[in-house]
């Protein structure tokens, strides 16, 4: 996808933040657009279809944490959509919250702009043509269409952020096969991209909710593997 197609929205209530993460992104050939809290982000979702959102957590209105579970929730585009919180906060509990909430990933406050241009990039590497995985994956009850996002369980559609959805494809695609940690760190999230520890954990664990515990093995010390 050429980069004057990709729709970025910036939400933060702090005027020079957005101003500095516009023009830098702007200059990077990405279409942006703004919004100062969370009602206004999901009006500017609503209206202008964007790809990814870059997300404040602590604003007036609508907290972030809000924001995004209300926007995972919009009709064709809330289980495609990227979404990165952006958080002056490093405690563990924050991050663990926004991929409760269904981020895709965070940065911290102060931003920089190599971090940024780096994590953007290697998101949105995901919306490019031509995935090296298979288009349709058939597991007994579980069908992965990766062309049409979509994933069938028990004859149900079930929708999945994107996260999700990557992880369940990679694990789904060789089915009793572990992948490691590291792998599905590099695989899913990308190696430009730095998570916490846990979040992995956190995923494996609203698929198991959302798919069924007893397809989800946790191999101590090593990953995780998806059994029939």
């Amino acid at each position: 996808m050429n980069k004057k197609n990709i729709k970025i929205l910036l939400v933060d209530d702090e005027p020079d933040i957005l101003e500095f993460m516009s023009y830098n992104l702007s200059n990077e050939g990405y279409k942006v657009y703004t919004a100062n809290n969370g009602e206004e982000a999901i009006e500017k979702a609503k209206s202008k279809s964007p790809h990814l959102i870059l997300l404040d957590v602590m604003m007036p209105k609508m907290d972030g944490i809000e924001a995004c579970e209300n926007l995972r929730k919009l009709p064709k585009l809330g289980e495609k959509l990227i979404i990165v919180f952006l958080t002056a906060r490093s405690e563990d509990y924050t991050q663990v919250a926004g991929l409760e909430a269904g981020a895709d990933d965070y940065i911290t406050k102060p931003v920089k702009i190599k971090v940024l241009v780096s994590k953007v990039k290697s998101l949105l590497r995901r919306l490019q043509d031509g995935s090296d995985s298979d288009s349709l994956i058939e597991v007994g009850s579980l069908v992965v269409n990766r062309e049409e996002y979509k994933i069938i369980y028990n004859g149900e559609e079930k929708i999945l952020p994107r996260k999700e959805f990557e992880l369940l494809s990679l694990l789904a695609s060789k089915p009793n096969k572990v992948f490691e940690r590291e792998v599905i760190l590099d695989r899913v999230w990308g190696n430009e991209v730095i998570v916490g520890g846990r979040t992995i954990d956190v995923h494996i664990r609203k698929l198991r909710e959302k798919i069924g515990d007893q397809h989800f093995k946790t191999v101590k010390g090593v990953g995780y593997k998806y059994v029939i």
